[in-house]
């Protein structure tokens, strides 16, 4: 049995999908609010719970083998991106399980102050690391599925906001390629107790993504280049109403203000050890909008 938090998420629903389809059985953590007919009807079983909430963790963890968290911050990095994981690595180890699989972040080594998502997966790394667990963690650059909606408003406009310097590198990964490397992590032996980087084959200028767009629409891009002082001017408006939100803006703006790629090395690393070819950011895009 597998355990998936985050399963309505866009890394979760597609680690469902895959288990499912391998006939695996498969536990999805899920809010009462959130839509999972998918996962439902996929033959998935559906816990409803809180992660906030430690009786829901330990009561989710029983009977499980394997746990995949996929969960995002939803805007309260302490309990969900801290308090939850170090939770469900505690009933990880007092449940037996055989594997644990963290998605983490590029950059979650690097120490960002004003970030609370990097603080706060590197401390639950650190905690995974030392818990005697088979674990792998999984440190993803860019989801290409977060850029899709950029990309359907660029198909009706041809506008691209560029927030920051236009130099800076990423290596925007397939949320599928993620989705399968995270699945095959419990039964790879060279993924087993490994930090593995994950981007992307393609190491791209953040300038360069419009002008993918551009390739895929057949459209000119309006380029609308904005300087990171704009983001800090916001940051300081939440800060004086409300601190969560100023502290999401932060994480925002660390995103913006730094490089986040893989290295040629490390790319080839994730290829030979999941024995797969990595999709490019455009072949993505083609497939979901169907161009």
């Amino acid at each position: 049995m597998f355990l998936v938090t985050g399963a309505t998420g866009a890394i979760g629903r597609r680690v469902v999908r895959l288990l499912r389809l391998e006939e695996k059985s498969v536990r999805s953590f899920v809010r009462l609010t959130s839509r999972y007919n998918e996962l439902e009807h996929r033959g998935a079983e559906i816990f409803i719970g809180d992660l906030r909430r430690d009786k829901d963790i330990e009561k989710a963890c029983r009977g499980v083998e394997y746990i995949i968290c996929a969960h995002g911050s939803d805007g309260d990095s302490l309990s969900l991106d801290y308090r939850a994981n170090i939770e469900l690595i505690d009933q990880a180890k007092a449940h037996q399980v055989k594997h644990f699989v963290f998605i983490s972040v590029l950059g979650a080594e690097r120490g960002y102050e004003d970030a609370p998502v990097f603080k706060a997966k590197r401390a639950v790394e650190k905690y995974l690391e030392a818990s005697g667990l088979n674990y792998t963690i999984l440190r993803p650059s860019g989801l290409a599925s977060s850029l899709l909606p950029l990309a359907e408003r660029f198909r009706e406009t041809g506008l691209y906001l560029l927030i920051g310097d236009p130099k800076n590198r990423t290596s925007v990964v397939s949320t599928d390629d993620l989705a399968k490397i995270i699945v095959d992590s419990v039964t790879v032996a060279g993924a087993r107790n490994q930090i593995l980087p994950v981007g992307g084959p393609e190491i791209l200028l953040r300038e360069d993504i419009p002008h993918v767009f551009k390739r895929i629409f057949n459209k000119e891009p309006i380029i609308i280049n904005s300087p990171l002082f704009v983001v800090d001017g916001l940051q300081n408006v939440f800060g004086l109403f409300n601190p969560q939100a100023q502290k999401a803006v932060g994480t925002y703006r660390t995103l913006l203000a730094n490089e986040f790629f893989c290295r040629k090395e490390e790319i080839v690393n994730i290829e030979r050890i999941f024995n797969l070819h990595l999709e490019t950011l455009e072949n993505f895009l083609r497939r979901y909008l169907a161009v």
